[in-house]
């Protein structure tokens, strides 16, 4: 056996998941990101993944996987950069454990990151803001539940994962309203709530009912919405809008969009001024 199954195996075991603590989200990105490597590696060699060595996974060969995954998968330069992060993190842990093979793992960790143009990032107005609140329809159970995700999404600017996560027990509606959820990194957030938006939540939690565990924003079937599925409310209330906001028809209205600052700065969901008390202190969403 080679030293290159050990060091995969303690790498996922031991510095991910022991040392690390590394959140199931990225043990899968990377656990796919070597999969592909393995495979790649296999086809190039002609030697199955079983008999590869750490020596077989040189800079060349890691450098002709990065050209692959871009010209013949398809990904960007962000994706090949988080993929060449995996790998990285793999050959940074090998280094310590078989320092043998030292030259081989240095030339690795020295192949840089592409660089790549950042897109602008786009924002919303107030305006605009307003139009994708009011578009959900609200005399359905649906179109109340989009309403207070919405309200909630651009009001505090919380990530996807985080607002499918939310529970009815993270939210605070008397005094203080705020709501924790655990974000990025599994840091704790605890984020305040503007009195309008407290109001729409109050209404809903009301006809939501269920359990304190059972998730703030379900399915019909009582299930935690998908990343997938707040995407695809969002582009459908978002084309809805855009009938009476037509600067919306020229953007690409996206979840992860909604995090950004309305206008440069946090909009307060009451007659559009801006939020007073304590706001989410957060610098433009990356």
């Amino acid at each position: 056996m080679t030293a290159l199954a050990p060091t995969l195996q303690a790498f996922f075991t031991d510095r991910l998941a022991r040392q690390k603590n590394a959140s199931p989200h990225t043990i899968a990105a990377y656990r796919d990101t070597l999969r592909l490597l393995l495979a790649f590696a296999e086809q190039r060699t002609d030697t199955p993944p079983s008999r590869l060595g750490i020596e077989d996974l040189d800079a060349p060969l890691i450098a002709a996987f990065l050209n692959h995954l871009e010209h013949d998968r398809g990904n960007n330069a962000r994706s090949r950069n988080a993929r060449l992060a995996a790998v990285h993190s793999l050959f940074h842990f090998a280094a310590l454990q078989h320092p043998e093979h030292a030259e081989v793992i240095q030339r690795v960790l020295a192949i840089p990151p592409k660089r790549f143009t950042r897109a602008v990032v786009s924002y919303l107005t107030n305006a605009e803001a307003e139009a994708l609140l009011a578009a959900p329809d609200t005399n359905r159970w649906i179109g109340r539940r989009d309403h207070a995700l919405l309200a909630v999404a651009i009001q505090t600017g919380l990530r996807v994962s985080e607002l499918t996560g939310l529970r009815c027990q993270d939210i605070q509606l008397g005094r203080g309203a705020h709501l924790r959820c655990t974000g990025k990194g599994r840091k704790d957030r605890c984020t305040p709530l503007t009195s309008h938006t407290v109001t729409i939540l109050r209404e809903w939690v009301r006809e939501r009912g269920g359990q304190p565990a059972d998730a703030l924003f379900p399915t019909s079937r009582g299930r935690p919405l998908s990343r997938d599925a707040v995407a695809l409310l969002t582009t459908r209330h978002a084309a809805t809008a855009g009938q009476s906001c037509p600067s919306l028809q020229a953007k690409t209205i996206t979840p992860h969009m909604l995090r950004h600052y309305v206008d440069g700065r946090v909009m307060c969901l009451e007659a559009a001024s801006p939020l007073v008390a304590e706001p989410r202190v957060l610098v433009p969403a990356t």
